[in-house]
């Protein structure tokens, strides 16, 4: 980041506000398209790291993940699951996802999808800035630009595209 008075400035083609699976799953993407791109989230990275969330994942997320080379520890420790029950009125009634679709969902949490993510980030070198405070979209019809702050310093990121993520 350049540094212009008391604020900065960085330009980029697409900023992602949110480091959850979401936001890092798009940056993983437009990162192998050789987009440029910066995610941007309120939280440190310990803190998105520690919120715990659901683990359900459809067949075509597990392929993307795959092809984007962010699968391998799914493909390790993610359990294929076939079915589900559910309890209507004391009753158990099963849904085989298989017999009906053919396919089956992937369960791995979300904290693990998010750890796999983030390391990806970290390895290509992918620039995520965390501890964005006050973070305010402005000019998205014709010049987008996030505007947060980050260590005490006021920053400007210019962006083709705005994603919220």
């Amino acid at each position: 980041m350049t540094s212009r008075s008391s604020s900065a400035l960085q330009a980029t083609q697409v900023a992602i506000v949110g480091a959850g699976p979401a936001g890092l799953l798009l940056g993983a993407w437009l990162g192998r398209e050789g987009v440029d791109h910066v995610v941007v989230e309120k939280h440190s990275a310990a803190h998105v790291l520690e919120r715990v969330r659901a683990g359900i994942l459809e067949p075509a997320t597990v392929a993307l993940l795959h092809e984007l080379g962010a699968g391998a520890r799914l493909a390790r420790e993610g359990l294929p699951h076939d079915g589900l029950f559910l309890s209507v009125a004391g009753a158990r009634h099963h849904i085989d996802l298989q017999a009906l679709t053919g396919r089956h969902v992937t369960v791995y949490g979300q904290t693990e999808l998010t750890r796999d993510l983030m390391a990806q980030r970290d390895a290509a070198g992918w620039p995520t800035l965390y501890e964005a405070d006050d973070v305010a979209l402005d000019g998205l019809t014709d010049s987008p630009r996030v505007r947060f702050k980050q260590a005490g310093r006021r920053v400007e990121l210019r962006a083709d595209w705005v994603a919220g993520c």
